[in-house]
């Protein structure tokens, strides 16, 4: 597995290949995260948003990741899955800039759901649908002097005065008597009033119900959207291995089957990144006749750094990376120790102390 690592780094720098990748990573939201929440029911707008658009870069990933030859970039580019239908459905349910919470409503996009739309129209145009209707009854009746009105007591109504209202239609139920005036409700009317007075209230339950729908659609998908994602996260480790190693010079380890260290022009990788002095390379061996090495010096000397660098370069090697070295052969190791023994010297006998 770390020769397929260092194969695909090694693609990957060829070109300045893993710039192109990178250009679409940062395109892709923290999917684990989401998935993670989606799994768990806590998902939140803007979620699905960051989901939606993470998902419509995979098709332009797949393809840069196929002009590789790396057997491991080839493998997540296999693992790495498209999802045309879950992008197209996100982006017919969801506004394009959602709010933090549904709790408020104003997620589902408009066209999504006829019924929602029907809900929200009669919620924030019903002025102008009592002007229309008043419009079309006049027309209607030919009964110029029809108005429609609304009071919080009675509702919606259409008003006659005495004189007209004999000319009422059949289909008008008469709902209050006043002095001058009669009024009435039509069931066209009347099924607005039943809409209109509960609207909102029903727009948002109808919203909420939608967005729960819609994760149970996607949590349906969960466990292809993680595998995906578990691939982006292992192709942006890689490309971030890949630009470290193209940018502070570091090598490809060679693993051998011996049992062996050698480590020519080692750095340490922290050291020289923060020294505003160059870091001096140096070297390292250990093999079969060479088990131990016992290093001396005076306090700052530079002891801790060259053990602690030799052990990042075991580490980096171990999870995959190159390394800051000219060149470093190294066998497998199982482990990694540290401990500096500090020495008092006497005349009589040399003690350790810890």
């Amino acid at each position: 597995m770390l020769q397929l690592r260092f194969d695909a780094i090694d693609s990957l720098k060829k070109n300045y290949a893993f710039e192109l990748l990178q250009q679409d990573l940062k395109q892709i939201g923290d999917l684990e995260r989401i998935l993670g929440r989606l799994a768990l029911r806590s998902t939140r707008p803007r979620d699905l948003s960051r989901l939606m658009m993470s998902l419509a870069v995979y098709p332009e990933l797949q393809i840069n990741l196929r002009k590789h030859d790396s057997v491991l970039l080839k493998n997540l580019a296999r693992q790495i899955s498209e999802f045309p239908e879950t992008v197209d459905l996100l982006n017919r349910a969801i506004i394009e800039n959602p709010p933090v919470v549904i709790r408020e409503g104003g997620v589902i996009k408009e066209g999504y759901d006829a019924e929602l739309d029907d809900l929200r129209n009669i919620s924030t145009n019903a002025g102008q649908y009592l002007i229309d209707l008043e419009t079309r009854e006049r027309e209607r009746t030919g009964i110029s002097t029809l108005k429609v009105g609304y009071n919080r007591v009675h509702g919606y109504f259409i008003e006659l005065t005495s004189a007209q209202s004999e000319k009422a239609p059949a289909d008008y139920i008469r709902r209050q008597t006043l002095k001058n005036a009669e009024r009435y409700i039509t069931p066209e009317l009347k099924a607005f009033e039943d809409k209109a007075l509960s609207a909102q209230s029903r727009a948002l339950a109808r919203e909420k119900a939608l967005y729960e729908e819609l994760i149970d659609q996607l949590n349906h998908q969960l466990i292809a959207l993680q595998d995906s994602a578990a691939a982006v996260s292992e192709l942006d480790v890689l490309c971030n291995l890949a630009e470290r190693a193209n940018e502070l010079n570091f090598c490809r380890p060679e693993l051998i089957d011996t049992r062996e260290l050698t480590i020519v022009g080692g750095r340490h990788p922290v050291v020289e990144q923060v020294s505003s002095s160059p870091f001096v390379p140096n070297d390292l061996s250990f093999n079969a006749q060479r088990q131990m090495l016992i290093i001396t010096g005076p306090n700052m000397g530079g002891k801790s750094t060259y053990m602690r660098q030799a052990a990042l370069i075991c580490l980096l090697t171990h999870i995959g990376s190159f390394v800051p070295a000219k060149s470093v052969s190294i066998s497998i190791v199982d482990k990694i120790l540290r401990e500096l023994v500090h020495l008092m010297i006497s005349p009589a006998v040399a003690q350790p102390l810890w």
